[in-house]
């Protein structure tokens, strides 16, 4: 069911999503090295929109919870249209 696939998709980028945000607690990660530069820059696509809009509250990033929370309702939005669809 492609339903099923779009649904496992938004999970794994979320998945990588969180991940980038676990990592951001450890300073000795070096971001321009390899997998750790891939990873930012998949994920900042998701978290940039979100820092333009919403600033840091002193050293909390409040970007990657609304992301979090849009792609949630993409997600669920999406897959029941395509469910709808029989797809």
């Amino acid at each position: 069911m492609i339903s099923y696939g779009v649904y496992q998709l938004f999970n794994l980028i979320m998945l990588l999503m969180l991940i980038k945000v676990l990592l951001s607690w450890f300073p000795n990660i070096d971001w321009f090295k390899e997998p750790f530069v891939s990873l930012r820059k998949f994920t900042d696509i998701f978290f940039l929109p979100f820092r333009k809009i919403i600033p840091p509250v002193g050293m909390i990033d409040f970007s990657p919870i609304a992301a979090f929370l849009v792609l949630s309702i993409l997600q669920t939005g999406i897959c029941k249209l395509l469910a709808s669809f029989g797809l």
